[in-house]
């Protein structure tokens, strides 16, 4: 596969250790930062919606707002990809156990929150976004699968493309299948082009997959197995690092990305 080059302008991240990506940047550098709130603030909806959004709404939003913010693009004109292994998991719970027991008690607003591009339907609609958007799922492999699909779409359509990956934690039964401890989300601005605020270029190649994941620094090396969506922690850790480097992400069970970082002066 040709190497697909593309360039990074913004990236967000939450969960409760880390409020945002400058968290991690002290944490590599050997500084406790400071906790996040009890829950994503994402400002970027309106308060009406704010309200009611589940978690994994509030989640996706905030970290794509924080992408956006340091990108400096227009929100309106960004085409998007959001990407979970899981969706929300306490409203599947939710609706699972309700019809199993109490079917005629399902709750409309949770039913249209359930949907797997429920978060990418609030951002188009409290941006005001009409650019392209799309919602991706592949297990554990999600978050390298929709940075392929957000690479793609910024070279085929030479526009730039934000990216979101998040989970909530786990629920009752669903806890014992996908074992997610804490929620995680993390978001990228990428661009054909450099500019003005770009941070780094990505040169990704796709590949057979490896049979072990690459390690981790500390004190990163457990996190990755607690929420799918935190397998993006190498490309982030490279990122937060501002060096040059190379990590490889899984995009299917067979193949896996190969990334090499090179940062933008």
């Amino acid at each position: 596969m040709t190497a697909l080059s593309v360039h990074v302008e913004g990236v967000g991240l939450w969960s409760p250790p880390l409020a945002d990506f400058a968290a991690l940047r002290n944490l590599l550098a050997g500084s406790t930062p400071e906790p996040a709130p009890a829950r994503p603030s994402a400002a970027m909806l309106p308060p009406n919606e704010r309200r009611r959004a589940p978690e994994s709404v509030l989640l996706a939003i905030e970290v794509a707002g924080q992408a956006l913010a340091m990108s400096g693009r227009d929100a309106a004109a960004l085409a998007c990809v959001f990407a979970s292994s899981h969706g929300d998991q306490a409203i599947t719970d939710y609706m699972c156990a309700t019809l199993a027991h109490s079917p005629m008690e399902l709750s409309p607003t949770r039913f249209h929150n359930s949907v797997h591009n429920a978060a990418v339907g609030y951002w188009t609609i409290a941006t005001g976004c009409h650019a392209p958007s799309t919602a991706v799922c592949a297990q554990r492999e999600s978050f390298g699968a929709g940075l392929l699909e957000a690479a793609s779409q910024v070279l085929a359509e030479q526009r730039p493309v934000l990216l979101v990956c998040s989970d909530t934690a786990s629920r009752g039964p669903l806890d014992e299948v996908t074992a997610c401890r804490l929620p995680f989300g993390c978001a990228l601005v990428l661009a054909p082009q450099a500019g003005a605020t770009t941070l780094a270029r990505l040169d990704l190649g796709l590949q057979p997959r490896a049979a072990l994941d690459a390690p981790l620094p500390e004190p990163l090396a457990g996190w990755r197995e607690g929420n799918p969506s935190a397998v993006s922690l190498p490309l982030l850790a490279l990122l937060a690092a501002g060096r040059g480097g190379h990590c490889r992400l899984a995009t299917t069970a067979t193949l896996e990305l190969h990334i090499d970082m090179e940062p933008v002066a």
